[in-house]
């Protein structure tokens, strides 16, 4: 793709042919034919970036490493981007960043706007970010911490951050390391903020729902365990295969992944209902099944709040997640934990740090019947989840209320003595002693 030249005082320089035909020479002074071999490697290496739009991430060290006036030939043969007066200005750049992502979705692009909003406030608009240091990141971060972050919204500002200077550093803007390599950015689960909502809360709210299609949206995410809003907006009419008990979820969180743009779920005998209500209250010739909360300005955290204040149920935290976790904890009771994951559209991971709970029924079936001893086989189960799904589900579901001690006083009295038995002090010795009388 490339070759190396010899000018007549010694002087090396890289001979290409660019995309448009034209011949491309790039100077590079006195070098040796080793390091001149080095560069060639590197300069192919941008043109096939060139082609392909990727850059390997050894590519881009190597050019980030490069001063502004290699850089600068390396950008008028047309291989890289110029760096504009020697800067990367960080406000600009930012905005750059965002449009160069066409495909962005909207909450992602709100979570960049708030990424800009931190950045800017402490760093400022202007501020070249070639001269921004791992101690400045970790500025910004107290600064975040001092302002009343939360802990998992820190982590995600922090990767963000990271994110948008390897981009820098991608296109050559930026030299050295990323000045956020080594700040903790992984997101954390909160247990204490998993809520398991029950049927009876759940039934209660859904009563007080102004029409189907909110009743639909909150059986979905309860009972289907679906997000909300991204894959509710998406259901379509044909995607409910009434006859195979089958429902299509698309999935615009996970469909950059491969394979995960979609996934099956079960139409559950919980869920049908409200799927019919909203399928026989639809128009003729209606694509979609939410129909009436389209709109992106739409605000269906607040508006499901007051449902919740109307059904006299007492609100909870991450009312969508744990609707969610709610269901996805029901299931792992009955099915195996990949099945679940499957239907609900995270790993077993995910599931085991940020959905599945204990809940008051785990605590409820334990003290009812003896934990299993390894070995040994319950003679009997009454009561396992594993035996009786449907009477376990039923618990789940009464797992707010408190038990009576109905069980506690069928069970058996203790017995009220044990007999005495003499010890091995209370026995006779005989006088012979202990040693046979015989030898051998």
């Amino acid at each position: 793709m490339a070759s190396i030249g010899t000018e007549t005082n010694g002087r090396k320089r890289i001979l290409f042919v660019s995309g448009d035909g034209s011949r491309k020479t790039i100077r590079l002074g006195k070098v040796t034919m080793k390091q001149a071999e080095a560069f060639k490697v590197k300069a192919e290496a941008l043109i096939g970036a060139g082609i392909t739009g990727n850059m390997d991430d050894e590519t881009s060290r190597w050019l980030a490493a490069r001063d502004d006036k290699m850089h600068a030939r390396l950008a008028a043969v047309g291989l890289v981007k110029s760096r504009v007066g020697g800067k990367a200005v960080l406000g600009a750049f930012i905005d750059a960043f965002m449009a160069s992502r066409p495909g962005m979705k909207e909450h992602t692009r709100l979570n960049w706007v708030q990424v800009r909003q931190w950045l800017v406030k402490h760093f400022g608009e202007s501020r070249d970010m070639r001269t921004l240091e791992h101690c400045d990141a970790l500025d910004w971060q107290a600064f975040m911490v001092k302002s009343g972050l939360g802990e998992n919204t820190l982590r995600r500002h922090i990767g963000r951050g990271r994110q948008l200077f390897k981009a820098a550093i991608r296109r050559g803007l930026v030299r050295g390391l990323n000045p956020f390599e080594g700040i903790t950015a992984t997101v954390r689960a909160d247990k204490e903020r998993l809520v398991f909502v029950t049927r009876d809360a759940i039934a209660k709210v859904l009563d007080a729902c102004p029409d189907a299609q909110w009743k639909l949206m909150i059986a979905l995410s309860r009972y289907g365990g679906l997000r909300c809003p991204s894959e509710h907006l998406m259901l379509k009419w044909g995607d409910v295969d009434w006859e195979r008990g089958r429902i299509l979820v698309r999935s615009p969180k996970t469909e950059h992944h491969e394979g995960k743009d979609s996934r099956m779920v079960p139409l559950f005998p919980e869920l049908r209902p409200y799927l019919m209500e909203a399928f026989e209250q639809a128009e003729p010739g209606t694509e979609y099944v939410i129909t009436r909360y389209r709109d992106k300005n739409a605000n269906l955290r607040t508006h499901f709040g007051r449902i919740i204040a109307k059904a006299g149920v007492k609100a909870w935290v991450k009312p969508w997640q744990n609707l969610r976790s709610t269901r996805q904890t029901e299931l792992a009771e009955t099915y195996p934990i990949h099945v679940v994951c499957a239907w609900i559209g995270n790993s077993e991971a995910v599931a085991q740090e940020h959905y599945l709970q204990v809940t008051d029924a785990h605590f409820a079936a334990a003290i009812r019947e003896p934990a299993p001893v390894a070995g040994q086989t319950a003679a009997t189960p009454t009561n396992s989840a594993a035996q009786n799904p449907a009477q376990y589900q039923a618990e789940m579901a009464r797992n707010d209320r408190e038990t009576d001690g109905t069980e506690m006083k069928k069970s058996p009295e203790l017995p009220g003595f044990t007999p005495k038995y003499l010890s091995v002090q209370d026995l006779n010795v005989p006088p012979r002693g202990v040693e046979p009388l015989f030898a051998g």
